[in-house]
Formats: structure tokens, sequence, C-alpha cells
């Protein structure tokens, strides 16, 4: 800031008055250099390096009311075609950089995309992908773990850190196959499961409100716990009994008319169970909720600030129980997904930390139900990529592909770290004086 001088002894115009003017924020290139680790992948390891077979896109089956015709691409041009796309994007990502700007998310989505697809063509040469498969069994993947990211979004905005996903989920479905099998009852068994997962939340509120227990401690110890209760239980019960306590079945698919013939979009998101329906409908609902409500509002402002929440009489400590408390329930029914939803019956340890890659959404996605969504659907694709890739008898080692979800989520999360900035009351208790 200039300041211009009327008077004697004061600064003359054009002088920079010392301490007058905020510091330019600090160049960081980390987001750039991992965008183009991704396009240099891409461009040199699927591209250059990558076979010169053609690979067919395979858009929709010969049975579909309106087939389409596969896309056949020549896979080394294809790859090195996005190489160069998402090499461009790198480079704009390092000038927005260098100008001390934020790199647009569009940017990072682009490349990633860029990236998958490459990844897909280059595995792929020489066979089909098909496309349908891909992108639903990437949703049906997923849907768990968006369940569980949108409870820790909901969580962590009202200022508790729960760490008990991977516990609710777990919770919600060994519940929800035990009264399903019982009750001869899917729809019994999904309330069964957001009990469950809220009963769990229930402690952890508990604790870390009421005796102002360590949140981190306490998620972890929850986990273990259930962990511990499920396989006792099973083993004692469940291995034995399986037939009255562990055949619940699955959830049927619900084509809706008219949408589920659309090709490639209609089997993908109008071709589903009711878990997955629900999913659909619950990021919107939670996005309104926390952004556009008055109740949303005081989530957020108990996540934040909760002494001044506290000042225009909101009760600090209610609202996070009950808004944790409805967390559990989302993370109880995204339990149920994995059995009713997916595999019919309940399978020790079954959420195979997934909740904490709910977690890691959570913190990619920046504490937005949508983002973190996207975040949670990138899982489910690295999922889905190691099960295709294994089906077409992809020379990568067995092992590699099954590192690739977990890989993928670490260098993602590494991305944002120093730059997500979590409300700032998260895991730390209230007491009021």
């Amino acid at each position: 800031m200039t300041v211009t001088a009327e008077t004697p002894g004061a600064p003359t115009s054009g002088t920079v008055v010392p301490g007058s003017h905020m510091a330019a924020p600090p160049r960081t290139f980390k987001t750039p250099v991992v965008l183009a680790v991704l396009a240099l992948v891409t461009f040199v390891v699927f591209g250059l390096l990558g076979s010169p077979d053609e690979v067919t896109f395979r858009l929709s089956d010969a049975t579909d009311a309106i087939p389409l015709a596969p896309l056949i691409l020549p896979s080394q041009l294809f790859c090195i075609i996005l190489g160069v796309l998402a090499l461009i994007g790198a480079a704009f990502a390092f000038w927005r950089a260098y100008r001390r700007t934020a790199v647009p998310l569009y940017v990072s989505l682009l490349i990633g995309a860029f990236f998958v697809v490459g990844l897909f063509a280059s595995v792929g040469a020489g066979a089909s992908v098909p496309v349908v498969f891909i992108l639903t069994g990437a949703i049906g993947l997923s849907t768990a773990v968006i369940f569980g990211s949108l409870a820790g979004v909901i969580g962590e905005r009202v200022g508790v850190a729960n760490i008990a996903i991977e516990g609710q989920l777990l919770a919600g479905a060994f519940v929800s196959a035990v009264v399903a099998s019982v009750t001869d009852s899917l729809f019994l068994g999904l309330i069964a499961a957001m009990i469950g997962g809220a009963l769990v939340s229930m402690v952890l509120a508990v604790f870390s409100l009421r005796y102002v227990v360590d949140q981190i401690v306490v998620g972890v110890v929850l986990n273990v716990l259930v962990i511990g209760l499920t396989n006792f239980f099973y083993s004692a019960v469940l291995a034995d009994n399986a037939e009255t306590f562990n055949f619940p079945g699955t959830l049927p698919f619900l084509p809706i008319p008219l949408l589920s013939d659309i090709p490639v979009i209609g089997p993908v998101l109008f071709d589903q169970r009711i878990t997955t329906y629900v999913m659909f409908l619950l990021i919107p609902a939670v996005w309104f909720v926390l952004f556009k409500t008055r109740w949303g509002l005081r989530i957020r402002a108990v996540g934040e600030h909760p002494l001044a929440a506290d000042t225009v009489g909101i009760n600090v400590n209610r609202t996070r129980f009950w808004t944790v408390t409805i967390a559990g329930l989302i993370a109880g029914f995204g339990g149920a997904a994995l059995t009713l939803g997916s595999v019919g019956s309940f399978v020790r340890e079954m959420s195979a930390g997934q909740g904490f890659i709910a977690l890691a959404a959570v913190i990619l996605g920046r504490w937005n139900p949508w983002l973190a969504a996207v975040a949670a659907l990138l899982f489910g694709f690295s999922r889905n990529f190691r099960i295709w890739a294994g089906q077409i008898g992809s020379p990568i080692p067995a092992d590699l592909i099954a590192m690739t979800p977990y890989v993928v989520t670490l260098i993602a999360v590494s991305v944002l770290v120093g730059r997500a900035v979590a409300p700032a009351a998260v895991g730390k208790p209230y007491i009021k004086e």
C-alpha cells in the first residue's frame, strides 16, 4: 500500500510503509508436482512404452435396449494424446503455483481422469474394457465408503473426530445380516443396521463429550471393540448356524423404467439397489442441510467456534451428541450396503479398513459432501480395477494390483497435507464455564 505525503516527515508518494501490506502467500508446488508425475506416467509408461495393440471400449451389450458400437482405439497413440493433454494441464498448474494462486480443482480432476482412462487403455490393450461394468462396479465398491465419508463430514463439521467409522460400518453390517436373517425382512435389517451404527456413535459421543475422553482414543478403542465382538459372535453363533443367523440374501435391483434403458448411464445410475439410490439422494441432502439450512449453520458454528455458538444460545454438547448420532445412522446404513447390498451375508472384518478410507476421503474432500463422495469413488475405481485386471490376466503382479486402492488414497491425501483446513474445533472438547 502506498501513502501520499502531504505533511513534512510523512512518506513521499510511492514509498511502501513497512508492515503496511500483507505478505504474499508462499509458493507451494506440491500439487503441481503430483499432477506432473501422473501426467508423465500417462505419457511415458502408458503411451511411449505402452502396447501398440488396439483397445476396445465396450459401451453396451447386444441385449441392451439401445446398443452402442464399441469404441476401438490404438492404445499407444490414445495414451500419448492423453499424456500430452495431462502435461499441458500440469504446466498450467505450475504456472498457477508460481503466481501463488490455487490450482483449480477441475485441473486436478481432468489430469486424474486422463491417468485413469490411460491406465485402463494401457492394461486393456489387445482386450476390451467393459465401461458399464467398470462404472457400476466402482459405484458398488465405493457405496459403503461414501456413506462412511458422509458420516465423517457431518461428525467433523460439528467438532467431533469420528475415528469410529470403521466400527460403525462393521456394526451395521453384522446387525443387518443377523436381524434380516432372523426376521426374514431385509427392510428390518436396514433399520437395525442404522440403529447399530447409531449406538456406536452414542458411545463415542458420551465418552468424548460427557467424560471428555480423547476422541481419537475412544474411536480407536471402539473400532477394536466392535471387531472383537463381531468376531466372537461370528465364531460362536453365526459360523455353525449360518442358515438361521447369517443368510439374509441381497436387496433386489430396482431398474427405473425408461431411464434404465439410456445407454451407459442408464444401467450405471438407474438400475441399482435401494442402498445405492439412498446414497445418490443422501449426498446432495447432506450438502443442502449443512450449507443451506439453519440447522446446518448451527452445526458448522459449533464445529468452528463453540464459544460463540454457546453465546447465542446453542447447546454445544447437545448439538454435537445428536449430530454424531445421526452420522452413526448413516454409517450403519453403509454397513448394511456391505451385506444386504452386496455379499448377502456377514464375513469376519468385512469392512476391511473402509472406515479409515472414508476418513481419508473426508480430508481429500475438504469436509465437503460432494468432494468426499468423489474421493470415495476414486477408491471404488481402484478396487474395481484390481478385479478387472485380474479377470483379463494382466501381467501386473497381483500383489501390486491389490495395493492400488491404498496407494492411490495415500497419494491423494498427501497432496492436501497442509492445504486442507479442518473445522477449527474438531477434536476439541467444549467445557462450559
